[in-house]
């Protein structure tokens, strides 16, 4: 916005060429109204962000589960509240067990999904959905050496765990589920997508969708739709 200004602050000047030398002189009043006009559209910029709750698609406690929703109701609401006509819509998981994608919005591709991630990263025999013998475990899951390093110790605390007290620590232990193949399928699919937005449409493909793809469910989650650029 800074440079904006400066750049319409010099335009408020007319730089005349004579014989000898550079003449600087003011711009007429209506060339002035113009500038100004210029400006008061330029400044109009939008920055809405909402965070969505988006509720279990089934009752009952989560079951290392997976499903796919579709979160275009949700982007269009957003964009529709911001006002937004150019820019981008940011769409963003805000956990490490969900990923967004753009893909077709499609009942069997969604059960294609499923089983071609549960084939990347099938998942470890002690886990809700692992079956004991296969062979599959992740360092991840061994809870009980958990936590090792000082991030993770300091990520521990943050988040209202006092780990230094034994007891706080198996608690905090036995809340942590064995889900390390869904952090690494939500990896395979990224945690986030831009929507470019012209004149007021997002720019998708006819049968292109944004979906929310939750690998540890079926359980209650939240995503971030933030609206940016001008109206």
């Amino acid at each position: 916005a800074g440079m904006l200004h400066t750049i319409l602050a010099g335009l408020a000047w007319k730089v005349e060429w004579p014989t000898h030398g550079i003449l600087a002189t003011p711009l007429g009043m209506q060339q002035r109204d113009s500038i100004a006009s210029l400006k008061a559209t330029a400044l109009q910029t939008v920055c809405f962000y909402e965070q969505v709750l988006i509720p279990s698609p089934e009752e009952g406690p989560p079951a290392q589960k997976i499903t796919v929703i579709d979160l275009m109701p949700h982007i269009r609401s957003v964009l529709a509240t911001s006002g937004l006509r150019d820019g981008s819509i940011n769409i963003i998981s805000r956990h490490t067990t969900t990923a967004i994608t753009i893909n077709e919005w499609e009942s069997r591709l969604a059960q294609d999904l499923r089983g071609w991630l549960l084939k990347l990263a099938p998942p470890d025999d002690r886990s809700e959905m692992g079956r004991p013998g296969v062979g599959v475990s992740y360092l991840h899951n061994d809870i009980d050496a958990r936590p090792e390093s000082e991030d993770e110790i300091q990520r521990c605390l943050e988040n209202g765990w006092d780990i230094n007290n034994p007891t706080e620590l198996q608690r905090w232990r036995d809340q942590e589920p064995i889900n390390a193949h869904s952090h690494l399928a939500a990896m395979l699919l990224g945690s986030s997508e831009v929507v470019p937005v012209i004149e007021g449409d997002l720019v998708l493909g006819q049968w292109q969708s944004v979906m929310l793809v939750d690998v540890d469910g079926p359980r209650k989650r939240t995503v971030g739709i933030q609206a940016i650029g001008f109206k």
